[in-house]
């Protein structure tokens, strides 16, 4: 169904708003230089480094260039995703799997009353917030289209060099969406269409797995912009 030109059906508005999203996000990203891209508002962030520099545990990546990665657990803000998940029929054993955790530190989510604590979670550079996109673009294209072997880990080639970055960020985000554009009606309801093997993808109609690539997308350009807005406002030599 289209409206004036605008599709009002399920499918039609999720393309439409990340569409949109990605329209917006590309010019707020205009200009963007490599010492912004990998600017540190913080000390302890979470960035792009070389390997033989890397501080977080699991960092990964296939090259040079590693994406900071924390050691697993299941953090705050995750526990009604779980009890969600485990209602919906996941196991313990499948996410705990997911989470890299043990069943009992699920069991322990699951048992939880009450208010949580908030998340202490790391401030995260421009370069790493790409990354992370990227990362989930490139993994849920070969886990839903490609030939859903590799690992999602070792997909992309990080780089400091920003312009490289973005040309290949671009290029892996379009590639995914012309793919998604060929979906139909039976797909989108299809559970485990995706077989994306981190998180519950496989467990998940493919309508669901869209709308949360939208969600992943839109929230982590609002955070970029966000550092961009700080660079530009921070103090400098003699300002």
């Amino acid at each position: 169904m289209e409206t004036s030109g605008e599709r009002t059906d399920r499918f039609g508005i999720l393309l439409d708003q990340f569409d949109m999203a990605r329209e917006m996000a590309q010019v707020r990203l205009t200009g963007l230089g490599d010492e912004e891209y990998l600017w540190e508002p913080v000390p302890g962030s979470w960035s792009i480094r070389r390997r033989s520099e890397a501080t977080t545990p699991r960092a990964f990546g296939p090259g040079e260039w590693v994406l900071d990665k924390g050691a697993p657990d299941i953090p705050a803000s995750e526990y009604a995703e779980i009890a969600r998940d485990v209602a919906g029929g996941m196991t313990i054993e499948k996410i705990a799997k997911d989470w890299s955790v043990s069943t009992q530190r699920v069991e322990e989510v699951l048992a939880h009353t009450g208010p949580v604590q908030p998340d202490a979670a790391p401030v995260t550079t421009i370069a790493w917030r790409l990354g992370h996109l990227h990362s989930n673009f490139a993994g849920d294209w070969e886990w839903t289209f490609g030939e859903r072997r590799r690992d999602p880990h070792e997909l992309v080639d990080f780089t400091p060099d920003s312009a490289l970055a973005l040309q290949r960020f671009w290029a892996t985000v379009d590639r995914w969406r012309e793919s998604v554009a060929t979906v139909t009606e039976g797909q989108l309801d299809t559970v485990g269409f995706s077989q994306y093997p981190y998180g519950s993808n496989p467990d998940e109609p493919y309508i669901c797995v869209l709308s949360g690539m939208n969600l992943e997308f839109i929230h982590h350009m609002a955070e970029i912009a966000l550092l961009r807005d700080l660079w530009r406002a921070r103090p400098t030599a003699g300002s």
